[in-house]
């Protein structure tokens, strides 16, 4: 995207603004008149980026109703045990939760023996958290569980598909963007309610971003295992991309809201703090390689985006475009061009038995048309040739089967992936909603009939993808609950897959 000097002033004002808060470690003095009278651990804790020695681990101090803690900087401490029952204490160490940052603790773990479980519990105010499990990343490993969830809309749905993934004990959880949801949609049943307006600025997120962590299913998983997140455009806005944004607002306008949002998101997601310090901007993409048996990248499509196609200046919304040429336009890019650069080297530096590209929105072409002529915007579709690019880097020798994860588009999915030749070089699988309404009748049209790749479509149900990753194959679990508005509703497999090592789908 392209900003004349005012505006890319106004950008680099309001990322630098977030980025002191966030990452900074002043010199502060810790508040010795801090007390609660509540359990300030309200909104759970939470483990993230594993590697292999070590993980971040999270929580957020919070007064009554989970209200901002009306205090100073408080000093947190923290145990990590190699068993449940914390009679083995391994680590003892301390954060400051500042009000800066909503007070936010974030502490990096490291040094710590490669594949092995831990349990970990905060101490602060008086006040002893639950115990949480983590994790570091194995060496050599014969197996990875992953369960992939997307989309989660607090009003249309209660999230009790998360007792399902907290039953399979995966390995890892990974959320593909729209953790949260910004806006309310007219017309849609509502099952509890935001009880606020759309944020716009911090405070805002930050009260939706504490609604969402008051969930007791959502906390349930983030204590049962660690988690990898990405973020999609409802933590920010509808469809946004880059600066371009639903109303048509102005970088001077729109920069301070989206650097708010995503201050807010670094503020109640276990991410490496280390990711963000010392940037002029937020970086979220980054690797986890899960032993000798996954190379595990993760995509931010949202931030670094050329310009939407066809649209007028800085509108972004989701659209059908109909024989669009600018969408093919070889300059455009969903993912920047140093995002581009860093999972080109990934990919040809690849040595592991599978190739796992986790990123946000549908990745293989959605013909609307039996005439390919008609495909919605915000897709990798409006930005074909960065499609095509990656594609071609799939199918060298380097790469080893290869899988894209993608969310998104509250329904599930498994593609045929082609280079331009016509050669197999991957799959796609996509998760449907973990809560949230399913798309309109009709919305994709004669799918699997204008697209010869795809092999598996469901548009009905909600639910997660459960992943088996061995060196032999992949099983692909696609679950679905029965009654998202339920949080004690059953679920089921609904489809199953073998996709093997080197091979075609089975």
């Amino acid at each position: 995207m392209t900003f004349s000097p005012p505006a890319m002033l106004w950008h680099r004002r309001a990322v630098l603004a977030a980025m002191v808060a966030l990452s900074a470690v002043p010199a502060i003095a810790a508040d010795p008149g801090a007390r609660t009278t509540v359990d300030p651990f309200g909104l759970g804790v939470a483990s993230g980026d594993p590697d292999l020695d070590g993980f971040v681990l999270w929580t957020r101090l919070v007064g009554p109703a989970t209200e901002p803690l009306q205090a100073g900087a408080v000093i947190v401490r923290c145990e990590i045990a190699a068993d449940p029952g914390f009679r083995r204490i391994v680590r003892s160490l301390r954060g400051l939760a500042r009000p800066e940052a909503a007070h936010a603790v974030h502490i990096e773990v490291s040094a710590l023996p490669s594949g092995r479980p831990y349990w970990y519990r905060f101490h602060a105010l008086g006040a002893t958290s639950p115990a949480g499990r983590a994790t570091t990343v194995p060496r050599l490993v014969s197996t990875l569980r992953l369960a992939v969830t997307s989309c989660q809309h607090w009003e249309q749905a209660r999230f009790g598909a998360y007792r399902d993934i907290v039953a399979a004990n995966p390995d890892l959880i990974l959320q593909l963007g729209d953790y949260i949801y910004e806006q309310s949609y007219e017309g849609q049943a509502k099952v509890r309610a935001f009880g606020a307006p759309e944020p716009r600025d911090l405070e805002g997120y930050r009260r939706r971003h504490a609604l969402y962590k008051t969930d007791p299913d959502l906390q349930a998983a983030h204590r049962a295992a660690p988690w990898l997140v990405t973020w999609d455009d409802h933590e920010v806005l509808n469809d946004y991309a880059n600066l371009a944004n639903r109303d048509g607002l102005p970088a001077a306008l729109f920069a301070p809201r989206r650097a708010a949002a995503y201050q807010a998101y670094f503020e109640h997601m276990p991410i490496r703090p280390s990711l963000w310090r010392g940037r002029q901007s937020p970086r979220l993409y980054r690797a986890l390689d899960w032993g000798d048996l996954a190379s595990l990248s993760v995509l931010d499509t949202r931030q670094y985006r050329s310009d939407p196609p066809c649209a007028a200046p800085a509108v972004a919304r989701n659209v059908r475009l109909e024989g669009c040429a600018d969408a093919a336009a070889p300059g455009r890019t969903i993912m920047g061009a140093v995002q581009e650069r860093w999972l080109a080297d990934r990919l040809a530096a690849n040595r592991r038995a599978w190739t796992v590209i986790a990123q946000q929105v549908f990745f293989a072409p959605l013909y609307l048309d039996g005439g390919h002529r008609a495909v919605f915007s915000d897709q990798w579709d409006g930005y074909a040739a960065n499609r095509t690019r990656l594609l071609g880097q799939l199918g060298q020798p380097a790469v080893n089967n290869a899988l894209v994860l993608s969310g998104d588009v509250h329904s599930f999915w498994l593609n045929d992936l082609d280079d331009a030749t016509g050669r197999r070089v991957g799959t796609e699988i996509v998760t449907s909603a973990l809560g949230a309404a399913s798309p309109p009748p009709g919305r994709f049209g004669d799918a699997t009939g204008n697209n010869a790749h795809i092999r598996y479509s469901d548009v009905t149900n909600a639910g997660y993808v459960l992943l088996d990753i061995d060196k032999s194959q992949v099983h692909v679990d696609f679950r679905a609950i029965a009654d998202r508005t339920d949080a004690a509703s059953p679920m089921r497999s609904i489809r199953k897959f073998a996709i093997p090592a080197a091979g075609q789908l089975a």
